[in-house]
């Protein structure tokens, strides 16, 4: 029994010292295939903004587009809800924009500044090739607004034409994210569950050798926070090979329960590792901790092998003791 076990503790070790072999001799794949500027190409700065709102203001502000391309483009600006609809198929809560509730009325507050300094919904632009330029709009707040969040996009939707340099209609939409914040009473409340570690994780109709980790999150109030999700992949020995990086959050707005996720993806064939995986959210921190072992198939077999070799050995040894015993006993 003591062979058996000290068999054991030798194998977990190896598992310990090959994952940390492993780790130092993995490289990553480099790709050293060059890039071409396209015709056209188009981003949006910033990406959000935080505004606080109140009741019957005008509130003006702007934002960026570049034409990264080498052609002119012609785009237009407008406002959509930024909210979140449950599809019942994939049993989660996918981003939309055209879904509006309580929590995106101000996307009928915004209008946007056009050529002529007139503001409608839906002006038009035109951007040389390296140009950028700048997009005023405005948020014209109604007498009384609700109390929390309220949450639209400002997208920058490139039109249709035909690209001198591919021959092809290239279309792509960028867009500002607004959060605003209204005065009066705001809620922040929220439920964080499901914490899980797991070793693979299927995408599409492939499944992969991934340690990764998951959580749902839910807001019950009536304003956004952010979550966060920290996994930190170690050895059995301490040593830490990953860990998820500090600006990687997830933003959570009212009535909707999103996933927060992370995986490692340098992940090797083999090994045996200590996973944590923390959830926090504000004041509230929710932990999860297990070992990971990963073994490939041809060392799972290898193990068997090892493993009957070993049982068998023990048997002849005690068989051959019980026949010396005997023999002993019968002289």
């Amino acid at each position: 029994m003591k062979k058996i076990i000290r068999a054991v503790a030798v194998l977990i070790a190896f598992l310990g010292v090959t994952s940390l072999f492993y780790h130092n001799t993995f490289a990553e794949g480099e790709d050293g295939g060059e890039s071409s500027t396209p015709a056209t190409s188009i981003s949006i700065s910033p990406v959000n903004k935080v505004l606080k709102l109140e009741a019957g203001k005008v509130y003006d502000d702007t934002f960026k587009v570049m034409n990264n391309g080498t052609e002119s483009m012609d785009f237009e600006v407008y406002a959509s809800p930024y909210s979140y609809t449950f599809s019942d198929d994939e049993n989660e809560y996918k981003l939309g924009f055209s879904n509006e509730n309580a929590y995106t009325q101000i996307t009928r507050w915004i209008t946007i500044k056009d050529v002529n300094g007139e503001y409608t919904t839906k002006p038009q632009f035109t951007a040389q090739a390296g140009e950028t330029v700048v997009v005023n709009f405005r948020i014209t707040t109604p007498a009384s607004i609700p109390a929390g969040g309220q949450y639209a996009v400002l997208f920058a939707h490139t039109l249709s034409k035909n690209s001198e340099a591919g021959g092809l209609k290239t279309e792509a939409s960028p867009g500002m994210v607004i959060y605003g914040r209204s005065t009066g009473e705001t809620v922040t409340t929220f439920e964080i569950s499901d914490l899980k570690i797991n070793k693979s994780l299927t995408q599409g109709e492939e499944t992969k050798t991934v340690i990764n980790a998951s959580s749902k999150v839910k807001n019950t109030g009536n304003v956004d926070f952010m979550a966060y999700g920290k996994m930190v992949v170690r050895s059995i020995f301490g040593r830490q090979y990953y860990a998820t990086p500090d600006s990687q959050a997830v933003s959570v707005i009212p009535d909707v329960e999103l996933s927060v996720s992370d995986k490692w993806d340098d992940t090797p064939y083999f090994g045996l590792f200590n996973v944590t995986w923390t959830v926090t959210v504000k004041d509230q921190t929710e932990e999860i901790s297990r070992l990971v072992l990963l073994l490939p198939a041809p060392i799972i077999v290898l193990m068997i092998l090892l493993l009957t070799i070993i049982g068998i050995w023990i048997t002849i040894m005690v068989r051959k003791r019980k026949e010396r015993r005997s023999r002993f006993g019968t002289a």
